[in-house]
Formats: C-alpha cells, sequence, structure tokens
C-alpha cells in the first residue's frame, strides 16, 4: 500500500510540475517568484514521494542515505511555508505578521538538526522530539493556511478556497500523525504507509487553484479578525504541545499510576481548554491585546461600523430597541453590562428604558438636573471611576447616589439629537482592562449620535402610530357625529310638529315610524363603533328601487319633492343601511342647495354591468376648484352649518364597493351627481353584448 501510494504521489506531483513549468515556458502565466516557489514546491513533493517509493524497495534500500526522504519531505515543507508567506502581506503594510516568518524558519531549521542529529543516533532515540518537530510543523502550516484564508476578501475566496484546502487537508493529515506519535512514541505503520496517497488527494485541488487566479495575493489584506482567529489558534497548538510533553514526562515518571495520571492529566487539560476557549474575557483580552501591540489604532473602524449597524438594524420588535441599542454601545468596548435611560416625553424626566446584566433603577432623574445641567455645558464621557478619585475633573457634576453605589458601572455616555439630551447609556465594565484614551471616546461618541438618531426616530415612529389611531378614532366619531346630527336633526323636526298635530292619527303613525327607524339607525352606529372602520351586516343585493321610493316618502314628509325616473329591478350589492344613507345624503345636499321653487330629480336605470343613480338639482351649484380640491375631502363644505363629513364618508363607502362618483356642477345652474355601482345580478332585459361579456 505504501509503494502505491508512492507511486501515485510521485507521478500526480510531477505531472502537475511539468503542467505547470510548461506553462511558464509559454508565458501563459507570469513568471514570479511566487510562481517558481510553487513550482519547487511541486518538484519537491514529487521528489521525496519518489525517494521513498525507493526506499521502500527493500533490494534498493541499503543504497540511499537515511537522511534524504526526511530532508525532501522538510524541504517540500520548507517550500510550501515560503509560498504561504509570499501569499501573505509584508508587516510594513500593517499586516502585523513579521513574527511568523522567524518562527517558521526557527521552526524549519529545528527539524532540519533532528534530521541531522538521527545520523549519530540509534533510531529510536529521537522518535518523540521527531514527533513534537512534525506537530509542530504541521500546527504552524494550519496557521497559515487559516490567515491566508480570512485575510482573502469575499469576493476573491473562490480563487483561494481551492488551494487552502489542499494544503490544510495535508496538515490536518500531518497533525493527526504527529500528535498520535507524540503521545504513544511511535508512529502509527497504517498512517505513515497512506500519508503519500493523501497528500496526493491535494493535488486536484492545488491544480483547481492554479487554473483560476495565478496571482492568489492580488486581493488580500489582513483584518484585526485574522490575526486574532490566527493568534487563538497557535496558542491553542502551542497549549496541547505543552500538555503533550508534560503528559508524556508524568507517564514515564510516574510510576505504576504514571499511565492513569497522564490521562487524568489530558483530560484536565481538555476541560480547561474549553473553559478558556469559551471565556468571553479571555477573547476580551487577547482582542485588547492584539490590538494594542500589533495596530497603531485600536479598532477596524470598518468591521466596528458594520458590526454596529448590523445590530442596531437587528432589532425587530419595537419594545426591544433600547435594549438593542445599549448592547450595541457595549459590544464597542467589550462591556457585558449596561442600561439605558429615556426621557418618556420631550418635557419629562428620565427614566430606565432598559438593562443588560444589570439590575433595576427605579425612579427617575430630573431633566434639570446635575447630569444634564452637565451635558449642557460639556458633552463629555463619564468616566465613574476617575469621578470616584478626581471629581475636580468634573467641575459641578453630582453623581446619583445609584450610580457612584454600583461598583460595575464604568462609563456614562450622553445620548444627543441636535444638541438636545434625550437619554444616556450607562456602561459596565469591560472584561478587559480598556485605556480610555482619545480613540475610545471619539468611537463611543459617533456611535452614541448614531443610536440617538435611532432611538430618536423610534420614538418618532412610535408617536406617528399613535397619532394615526387617534386620527382614526377621531375621524369615526366625526362620522358618528354627522349621522347624530341627523337623527337629532330629525326628532327636532318630529317634536316641532308634535304640539300642532298631536292629536292626528296619521302623525302619530308617522311619529312611531320616525322613532323606530332613528332607533335603528342609533344600533347601527352602535355596531359602527364596535367593528371600527370595518363594515357592519351582511352583504347582499340591495333594491335601489325601493331606496328611492323611501326617499321621496320622506322628502315629501318635509315638503319637499322628489322626482323619480326609476328602471325596476336595478340592485348592487352591498349593505342596504350604508347604501341608503349614501343616496340620502346625495339628495339631501340637493334639497339644501336648492330653493323650494326648484327641482330636484333621481334617475336610476343600468348601464352595462353598473347601476347608475343620477341626482339632479337646479340649486346653486359648485365651482370646479372646490369639485377638485375640496368636495370629497372631510371637514370641507359649503353649508353655514355643515361638517363637510357626508361626502367623505359616502365617496369611501363607494369606493370600498368597487363603484365610482362623479360631479357635474355650474355655479348658479345645479349640479348633477353620478353614482356607478355595481349590479348585484344581470338584468332580464340587458343588451346582448352585456350579457356576453358576463
Amino acid at each position: 500500500m505504501s509503494s502505491l501510494g508512492d507511486l501515485i504521489c510521485c507521478a500526480t506531483y510531477g505531472l502537475f510540475a511539468l503542467y505547470f513549468a510548461q506553462r511558464l515556458l509559454r508565458r501563459s502565466l507570469p513568471v514570479s517568484a511566487l510562481a517558481l516557489v510553487f513550482l519547487a514546491a511541486l518538484t519537491a513533493s514529487s521528489a521525496w514521494a519518489g525517494l521513498a517509493l525507493v526506499d521502500g524497495l527493500r533490494h534498493w534500500s541499503d543504497h540511499l542515505p537515511t537522511w534524504i526522504v526526511p530532508g525532501l519531505d522538510l524541504l517540500r515543507f520548507g517550500c510550501w511555508f515560503a509560498l504561504l508567506l509570499m501569499l501573505l502581506p509584508p508587516p510594513r503594510r500593517g499586516g502585523g505578521l513579521g513574527w511568523m516568518r522567524p518562527l517558521v524558519a526557527l521552526a524549519v531549521l529545528g527539524q532540519l538538526a533532528l534530521i541531522i542529529a538521527a545520523e549519530a543516533l540509534p533510531p529510536d532515540a529521537l522518535v518523540r522530539p521527531r514527533a513534537f518537530g512534525a506537530l509542530g510543523l504541521a500546527v504552524l502550516g494550519l496557521v497559515l493556511v487559516e490567515q491566508m484564508l480570512r485575510n482573502t476578501a469575499v469576493d476573491a475566496r473562490w480563487n483561494a478556497k481551492p488551494f487552502c484546502l489542499g494544503l490544510g487537508g495535508i496538515f490536518i493529515f500531518d497533525l493527526f500523525i504527529g500528535s498520535q506519535a507524540a503521545l504513544f512514541q511511535s508512529f502509527d505503520g497504517d498512517a505513515v504507509s497512506v500519508r503519500s496517497l493523501v497528500h496526493a488527494a491535494a493535488v486536484p485541488l492545488l491544480f483547481v487553484a492554479s487554473r483560476r487566479q495565478g496571482d492568489w495575493r492580488g486581493k488580500l489584506h489582513v483584518s484585526r479578525a485574522a490575526i486574532f482567529h490566527s493568534a487563538a489558534l497557535l496558542l491553542v497548538g502551542a497549549y496541547l504541545l505543552i500538555v503533550a510533553g508534560v503528559g508524556y514526562y508524568v507517564r514515564y515518571t510516574g510510576g505504576q499510576w504514571g499511565r492513569a495520571l497522564s490521562v487524568a492529566l489530558v483530560f484536565v487539560a481538555l476541560v480547561a481548554l474549553t473553559l478558556l476557549v469559551a471565556s468571553g474575557s479571555m477573547r476580551a483580552r487577547l482582542r485588547v491585546y492584539i490590538s494594542k501591540n500589533f495596530y497603531s489604532y485600536r479598532y477596524d473602524y470598518r468591521e466596528e461600523w458594520l458590526r454596529f449597524t448590523r445590530l442596531l438594524a437587528g432589532s425587530v420588535e419595537p419594545e426591544h430597541t433600547a435594549e438593542t441599542a445599549v448592547r450595541a454601545l457595549c459590544n464597542l468596548v467589550e462591556s457585558p453590562s449596561g442600561m439605558l435611560w429615556m426621557q418618556r416625553s420631550a418635557d419629562g424626566d428620565f427614566a430606565q428604558a432598559a438593562r443588560w446584566n444589570l439590575p433595576a433603577q427605579p425612579g427617575s432623574e430630573p431633566r434639570d438636573g446635575s447630569l444634564a445641567s452637565f451635558w449642557q455645558e460639556r458633552a463629555w464621557i463619564i468616566d465613574v471611576d476617575e469621578w470616584r478619585v478626581r471629581r475636580e475633573a468634573y467641575p459641578g457634576l453630582d453623581l446619583p447616589a445609584w450610580l457612584v453605589d454600583e461598583v460595575r458601572c464604568w462609563l456614562v455616555v450622553p445620548l444627543l439629537v441636535r444638541e438636545s439630551l434625550i437619554g444616556f447609556a450607562v456602561l459596565g465594565k469591560p472584561r478587559a482592562v480598556v485605556e480610555l484614551n482619545w480613540e475610545v471616546r471619539d468611537l463611543l461618541r459617533t456611535a452614541a449620535s448614531q443610536a440617538s438618531g435611532y432611538l430618536a426616530q423610534a420614538q418618532a415612529t412610535e408617536a406617528l402610530l399613535e397619532a394615526r389611531k387617534f386620527d382614526a378614532f377621531n375621524r369615526m366619531s366625526a362620522f358618528v357625529v354627522h349621522d347624530l346630527k341627523n337623527i337629532v336633526t330629525q326628532l327636532s323636526l318630529m317634536m316641532k310638529n308634535a304640539k300642532r298635530l298631536r292629536d292626528n292619527p296619521e302623525f302619530q303613525q308617522d311619529m312611531l315610524d320616525t322613532v323606530e327607524n332613528s332607533l335603528e339607525k342609533m344600533r347601527q352606529l352602535m355596531l359602527q363603533l364596535r367593528q371600527g372602520d370595518k363594515p357592519h351586516g351582511v352583504t347582499s343585493g340591495v333594491d335601489l328601487e325601493q331606496i328611492a321610493k323611501r326617499l321621496a316618502a320622506a322628502s315629501a314628509s318635509k315638503g319637499r319633492a322628489l322626482e323619480l325616473a326609476l328602471q325596476a329591478g336595478v340592485s348592487t350589492r352591498g349593505h342596504a343601511e350604508r347604501v341608503e344613507r349614501v343616496l340620502g345624503h346625495v339628495v339631501q345636499n340637493a334639497f339644501d342647495a336648492t330653493p323650494a321653487s326648484g327641482h330636484v330629480r333621481l334617475i336610476l336605470d343600468a348601464e352595462g354591468s353598473q347601476a347608475r343613480v343620477r341626482v339632479e338639482d337646479s340649486g346653486c351649484g359648485m365651482s370646479e376648484d372646490f369639485i377638485q380640491n375640496r368636495l370629497f375631502k372631510p371637514f370641507q363644505t359649503t353649508k353655514a352649518a355643515g361638517m363637510g363629513i357626508g361626502a367623505h364618508e359616502s365617496y369611501q363607502y363607494v369606493q370600498e364597493l368597487g363603484g365610482k362618483i362623479s360631479v357635474q356642477s355650474e355655479l348658479n345652474r345645479g349640479t348633477t351627481v353620478t353614482l356607478l355601482l355595481p349590479l348585484f345580478h344581470a338584468q332580464a332585459d340587458a343588451p346582448l353584448a352585456v350579457l356576453d361579456a358576463r
């Protein structure tokens, strides 16, 4: 199996090296140091596998020096390391990776020293040191691969991903072999026998990477996240190496309990590593250390701003807006707790609006108190610890007792919108020590300004929603008042005539009918108030002919004549009471605009699939400007005592039914109002074309 794997590895890397060299000779690829190192790595890998194949043949094994196969293995690793280091930006560009290059060189030289020393020592004398050396090389390789992938822009990872996966697979398999040998003081023969075959499996990925882009570092940049993850991975690798060394020492010096103690030690060490990796405090300390020692600026402002705005925008529930804002501010300084105080109204005091890992604080802070007065003069970020030690640094400032007594409170950040204080945020002490320098203060001021605008917008949106609710309620109240006014007018007229006609039996019956009709209208109003703007009742066919006759009879009882021209059997769909109220409003407006000597006429017929109702009068008319800009708007009327609600309500309901209202009018010549309503059923005498269309 080992010989077959060596043969496949030698052939694949060798053919790939020939193909790549041919592309360089034909100028299909630019000849560069990067391309030459890549070619050298392919050639060294092919040579290593070829000589390993030769060394595996028993009758030729005595003719090869024992150092040549490990030396070529180290050479190809050195080439891959050199290639990865060349793909990373140099330290002078702000990469902060200068420590990687001497560390890699030291590891390669250390492994070379072990290979040379093995020539003078027995074969098994350096098994464990060589295992630790192989393990270290694999960890370094994974760090470099991870560094390259994380430093590649998102849109360029399509090019670099196959390359990173290929080399990552090689280093992961060698990490497995090295760690096993370091623990058990012997290399796994089965794993070693397939090592060359596993390494050959990376050739297709390397080939794809070489075809996609010849210059892999064109879009590389070093980010703080990449440095953080690389440093964490390197520390974890160093930790595991130390644990393996200590376990080896305990195992072979602990007597009969050595093996059991080494197992217990490894278990405890792994648990401790898990706790350290999961610790937010340790991650915060590592970020602070990297930012202070590897970069001239503490923050990667692009990443911080994207994270800050993403967190603010992620709050979809209004009740969580305040908590989201304070958490976004806390994340900027690695703070695990905070609270937010906001004004409930423009002239109100400050009350706790949200808290995160801090206790609730009852009561309020006055809007003209010490804090607000201090921020009116100086929009400073207050360091509570500094205030406790040097109060003269904050002249005229008296902090509230709840803030001073809470030892976890660290910073107080004002939230200003156009120099107007709308609230303030209290940030808890960070997990790691953060120096409150000008950079931290400037970032917090900028973020607080963004959060203030976000919170002010949320408050404005909430106020707008409340205003819309009140507007809907007021609109409904106006409709109800309008309908009540008509009912009161009807009842007032009845009471005025009652004094004169109370002994008339016909009047008494008419009075009972009027009271019953008014009572029914008030019931409908109550139902409408319960259901809001939704239509009440059941949609059904409404006989427009009968409504017109009832309107004519009601007009006659008031001493006015409504002329009728009706087509029999014309019905529309809707709610009978509301349709009658719409038509009654149009007829009543016509009578109000027409003197007693004039005439009002209602014409009912069918036009296609619609019922048409026209109300004509010879009254005062309306101007074109009033019709176009004011007629169907609420609270717009030409009457001295009208409210302007009836026309708006009628227009809204006709629109709900899918109908249309049009008005033609001339001043002092009269008005024609035309309502087109959907037919409830086809008419028996409808034209053939209309029946076909239906």
